[in-house]
């Protein structure tokens, strides 16, 4: 048997074997999860290709990450969590080839060998603004018990800004639904994150009635897609996020409007092309000074019937400069449909469809067409055209902790290059969760 899925079969029966009834409220909790992705891109037409493109001629590649959440309650509102985590393998192409890059479960850096971290280490407080509250089931990063309707909750340590920020129930979590980066997250959202997706920060989450504000101050990376080694804001993002909530037609929804500025020593794109001159590769690297990168989004989510529901995200972003943490998307459009599997007798599985369009500004194509790199892209040359990427995948219930899924990806222009593609992405995910 392949060393990772023994590994993660081995969890899933150690998990088993420990499981213990909940008691609400808990003191304590430990939950664990284990998430094993196989990938594979066809081959496809392509009439070159570059330093950060996929493989024309078909790669496949795997990952395996096994997390413990472990919480402990430290005092009546205040709860402590640590989130351990062994990850081992790569992203196609060593995550590089697409904007919306097809695997929230890759990491921008990978190893062969598993390898120890510690992604979350993080203390919330929940203030109470009323006297009305409703219970919460236990489960990684939360303690059973009860949280108050109306609150004041503060988060602080490392974790991710996405544990908190831009949510939607049915698209936002790689290990359960969509796989794609800018369907899973809104695709011009420049989060602050280190090459796995977390950073340190505090946010607040004031709560009242249907409304709840969001703000939060998350420390980047000193590089662009830097690995971030301890707090220090020399360099930051501040974020903000309105949620509404309400009912249409006896259903539930919610509307999100979000907004982020980075402060960071970045470039310019118009600059690099400038310093390079005529027929040589711009170098974003050479032009970095001290400056803002601002971007909105607009987040939906919607209950369609029982069993049904849409989304839908809207984002965009400053193209003049460089994408310093996440993926070089300046707008992106995405939108899409998940149903339950009640509705054909299969209750736990869900079907999901998916459509995003990602755009770059005319400052990235001009980069871009000299040879210059991003974070994931740079073929070498570029014919611009819109990345359009329409994700599928079927999440089956094997057991109450266990979910087997197969996910199909056709991405038109990866990389926005007209000159390759199209590409047809496949995955396997087996996902235990306790």
């Amino acid at each position: 048997m392949n060393k990772p899925i023994h590994a993660l079969c081995q969890l899933a029966l150690l998990g088993l074997a420990a499981a213990r009834a909940t008691a609400a409220p808990e003191d304590w909790a430990l939950h664990a999860q284990a998430t094993n992705v196989y990938q594979k891109n066809a081959s496809f037409r392509s009439s070159y290709s570059g330093p950060n493109s996929l493989d024309a001629r078909g790669d496949t590649e795997e990952t395996t990450d096994l997390t413990l959440y472990a919480g402990l309650r430290l005092g009546r509102a205040t709860e402590l969590w640590i989130n351990p985590e062994i990850d081992q393998g790569f992203g196609l192409a060593d995550t590089t080839g697409m904007a919306g890059f097809p695997s929230g479960e890759a990491y921008k850096v990978g190893a062969h060998a598993p390898y120890l971290r510690v992604p979350r280490l993080f203390l919330r407080h929940v203030l109470a603004l009323g006297t009305e509250a409703e219970a919460v089931e236990g489960g990684a990063n939360q303690l059973a018990g009860s949280v108050p309707n109306d609150s004041l909750t503060l988060t602080a340590g490392k974790f991710a800004v996405t544990d908190i920020f831009d949510s939607n129930r049915y698209a936002h979590d790689p290990r359960a639904d969509f796989l794609n980066w800018a369907v899973i997250d809104a695709g011009a959202f420049d989060y602050a994150a280190d090459p796995w997706g977390f950073t340190y920060g505090v946010a607040a989450e004031l709560a009242r009635g249907a409304r709840t504000w969001r703000a939060g101050l998350f420390q980047l990376s000193p590089l662009p897609n830097d690995k971030i080694v301890k707090p220090r804001f020399g360099q930051y993002m501040l974020v903000g996020e309105l949620e509404q909530r309400y009912q249409w037609r006896g259903h539930p929804g919610a509307l999100r409007l979000l907004g982020f500025a980075n402060k960071a020593r970045m470039g310019r794109y118009d600059d690099a092309v400038a310093l390079a001159g005529a027929g040589a590769a711009p170098d974003i690297a050479l032009v970095r000074r001290p400056g803002w990168r601002a971007g909105l989004a607009l987040n939906l989510e919607q209950e369609l019937d029982a069993g049904i529901g849409l989304f839908a995200r809207a984002s965009a972003n400053d193209g003049s400069k460089e994408a310093y943490e996440f993926t070089e998307i300046n707008r992106s459009l995405a939108a899409g449909l998940v149903v339950e599997g009640e509705r054909w007798g299969r209750a736990g599985d869900r079907l999901g469809v998916a459509a995003v369009a990602n755009q770059l500004s005319g400052d990235a194509r001009a980069y871009l067409a000299r040879g210059g790199l991003g974070i994931l892209i740079g073929d070498g040359a570029l014919s611009y055209g819109a990345e359009k990427i329409v994700e599928a995948y079927y999440a089956a219930r094997l057991a109450s902790w266990l979910n087997l899924s197969l996910d199909v990806q056709r991405a038109s222009n990866p990389a926005y290059n007209k000159s390759r593609g199209p590409v047809p992405i496949y995955a396997l995910r087996l996902h235990a969760q306790f």
